[in-house]
């Protein structure tokens, strides 16, 4: 576990110092990265999925795509994430990756509290 903190705690430096763009789904899984520092977010708004596409291929190289692990956030990490290559966007997935398959995190919105309650407990090794 303490392991995977600090591996978590090294990938959002890693984020923070490249400023990459991280795209998420909404308000609250925003607030949850402003939380831990990071503020170069895009947070899919009312407006048509081509539109964001677009604006975000017109002004950034390099990604994350932070969708949640349900149905919805599947579709949409899918839609963004072959029309964002299209335009020539370079995907990150290294944090996705290691956050859904090393965390029981399925949502976003829960990185800051799953964070703050592992400083809590004790670890166990």
């Amino acid at each position: 576990m303490k392991q995977k903190i600090e591996e978590i705690n090294y990938l959002i430096e890693k984020i923070k110092s490249s400023n990459i763009l991280i795209i998420v789904e909404g308000k609250k899984d925003k607030a949850a990265l402003q939380k831990l520092g990071i503020n170069n977010i895009k947070e899919l708004s009312k407006k048509p999925l081509f539109q964001i596409i677009e604006e975000i291929a017109e002004h950034n190289d390099e990604c994350i795509i932070l969708t949640d692990l349900d149905r919805e956030g599947k579709l949409l990490y899918s839609k963004l994430n072959s029309n964002l290559q299209k335009h020539g966007v370079k995907i990150n997935n290294h944090f996705r990756e290691f956050l859904f398959k090393h965390t029981k995190l399925r949502q976003i919105e829960g990185i800051y509290s799953y964070l703050e309650d592992a400083k809590i407990k004790p670890l166990n090794f």
